[in-house]
């Protein structure tokens, strides 16, 4: 695999000059005019990114993330979501690599093949950080207004959290 990789980024990139002489058109100048497109892009969707970055950091550091699992605990228990996930349902929504690092505490600690590690896996897999796809699609569309997108996808979360504990409990 390692022999693949050493030659792919090279390959690909020689391709890609061949087209471009073939087509007889200048590959530096293709390549200026995509970095720059992917420069404004990043400029329209930067300050969306650190303001959710930092409302994870504040909802982490604040103890407000653990308040939210300890109120939806009770309520998860009784739809059949193990207790032991509640702090995915969480964090999932907002951001994906601390939904990633909550789910491989989960699995370490539990086990992958245990009822909890199941869960968490099929969550991660079957749900979509929420509110990172919102900001950064949205910000780079220009769009202020959401109306009903968040609650729409909030919506589709719980039923991927729901599907993914019955999905667990049901097949394993």
């Amino acid at each position: 695999m390692g022999a693949l990789t050493d030659v792919l980024v090279p390959g690909l990139l020689a391709a890609l000059c061949c087209a471009a002489m073939a087509g007889k058109r200048d590959a530096y100048a293709l390549l200026l005019d995509g970095a720059a497109e992917g420069l404004s892009v990043l400029k329209s969707i930067f300050p969306a990114l650190v303001v959710l970055l930092a409302a994870v950091e504040l909802l982490q550091e604040s103890g407000a993330m653990d308040v939210l699992s300890q109120f939806l605990t009770p309520l998860c228990s009784v739809t059949g979501i193990p207790p032991e996930v509640v702090p995915l349902l969480v964090i999932r929504p907002v951001s994906g690599s601390a939904a990633l690092a909550v789910g491989g505490s989960l699995m370490a600690t539990y086990g992958v093949d245990s009822v909890v590690g199941r869960t968490a896996a099929i969550m991660l897999g079957s749900t979509e950080t929420t509110f990172y796809a919102i900001s950064v699609y949205f910000g780079a569309a220009g769009v202020r207004r959401t109306r009903y997108a968040i609650p729409a996808a909030l919506v589709a979360d719980c039923t991927g959290f729901f599907m993914a504990a019955w999905t667990a409990r049901a097949f394993f």
